[in-house]
This record gives C-alpha cells, sequence and structure tokens, in this order.
C-alpha cells in the first residue's frame, strides 16, 4: 500500500507541476502579449498625435477617413474631455490674460541677444529635410526678418556650423523693408524669387506669416511653435 500511495503522490505531484507550468506560460504569454499590445498602442498614440496635428496645421490634405490605427486616440480625443477644453480655450482665448500659463513674455532684446552668441542648434527634422532636398536637386532658399546689417554674419556662420551649407540664397531683412509686416515683407521676397524664374514647389515655416501673403508656392507647411507667434 505504501509503494501505491507513493506513487499515487508522485503522480499527483507530476499531474500538478505541469498544470502549474501550463498556467504560467499562458500567462507570460497573455503578459508579453499586453506588453506588444501597450507598445503598439504607445507608437500609436505618438503617430496619431502628429497626424492630428498635421491635419489641424493643414499639412496633411486630401484625407477622407480618419486613419484605423487612430480610432481610438480621435475616440478618446473627442469624448475624453480634451477637445472640449481646446473648444473653451479658444472661444475664450481672447478674453482671459496670460496668468494661467504664468510665461514670461517673448522678449526681443533677450531673443537678439541669445542670435549673436552664434549657438541657435538646428531643429534635427528640419536639417535632414534640408539635406533631402538638396540631394534631390532642389534648391533652398532661407528667408528670414532677421536684420542683415547686425545679424548677417553671426546668421550665416551659426547656420554653416550647424550643417546648413549648399543653399542657394540666405536672405536677411533689409533697410529697404524695415518696418513692413512679416507677411508683406515676405511675400514681397517670394516674388522677387519667382520673377527671378525660380518656381516655388514648397514653402516651410514655423509662422502663418511665413504662409501667407502672395507666392506662396504650390504646397505650405507649417512647422509647430508654441514659444512665440509673429505676425
Amino acid at each position: 500500500m505504501m509503494l501505491m500511495t507513493n506513487k499515487m503522490v508522485r503522480r499527483a505531484f507530476a499531474a500538478l507541476m505541469y498544470l502549474l507550468m501550463s498556467s504560467l506560460a499562458k500567462v507570460e504569454a497573455m503578459m508579453r502579449r499586453r506588453r506588444q499590445r501597450q507598445s503598439e498602442n504607445d507608437n500609436n498614440d505618438g503617430y496619431c498625435l502628429s497626424w492630428r496635428l498635421g491635419v489641424e496645421a493643414n499639412n496633411v490634405r486630401s484625407w477622407k477617413t480618419v486613419p484605423l490605427e487612430c480610432y481610438n486616440h480621435v475616440q478618446q480625443y473627442m469624448t475624453g474631455g480634451q477637445y472640449l477644453q481646446d473648444m473653451n480655450l479658444i472661444a475664450t482665448f481672447t478674453y482671459r490674460d496670460n496668468y494661467m500659463c504664468r510665461c514670461d513674455p517673448f522678449d526681443s532684446a533677450k531673443f537678439k541677444a541669445w542670435i549673436m552668441k552664434g549657438m541657435c542648434p538646428a531643429n534635427p527634422a528640419v536639417l535632414q529635410l534640408f539635406k533631402t532636398l538638396r540631394e534631390r536637386g532642389f534648391k533652398v532658399f532661407l528667408l528670414t526678418g532677421r536684420d542683415q546689417a547686425t545679424l548677417g554674419k553671426i546668421t550665416t556662420d551659426n547656420l554653416h556650423n550647424q550643417g546648413f551649407i549648399g543653399y542657394e540664397r540666405l536672405i536677411l531683412r533689409t533697410a529697404e523693408y524695415k518696418g513692413q509686416s512679416a507677411v508683406r515683407y515676405k511675400s514681397a521676397i517670394r516674388k522677387e524669387i519667382e520673377g527671378q524664374g525660380y518656381r516655388i514647389w514648397g514653402n516651410v515655416g514655423d509662422q502663418w506669416s511665413d504662409l501667407q501673403g502672395e507666392c506662396l508656392g504650390t504646397r505650405t507647411f507649417k512647422l509647430p511653435n508654441p514659444m512665440y507667434f509673429i505676425s
């Protein structure tokens, strides 16, 4: 009887261990799938945030439906409260002060002092775009509202040090355009460029004033900039 009991115990123990290991394997597989789904969701959220920004800035065009992978993201945005917050901000912004932000206003003197150091870092995505366009044979013009007399050399050196080499022309604001709005000034320069026989295929800027006015080109692309606004 003792021998039979030991065999039964060993069999029961073996069966129990098999069930335990099978359960652990199932739990591990379930956790692995959950981590994979979470990773995919995180990647989708990042993509969908960028996609939604692109739509709002009119950089993503001719889309007919929300991408399938962004369905949950858009649903959460519309029903989770963020959409209403965005709407309330836009509807009441002109009637509210900057207390809620607690940020200092744009200081042109401090900004110019920083520019004079010649250490402005390149935006990696913009630098890569610049290099890609150059490699594909496009002629790239850099148009800025910076003053040519005081900031011309420091801007040129800064651009070269950051890898912007081989552009067609860097255009800064001369005395002729002093006091003009950004829209009027940049429209005049674009018109001048087209008058020289060039065709503007793309116009990229982080300010809406870069993308308004005349001679805008075939496409405009708004880069995000929540830091300051130039009219």
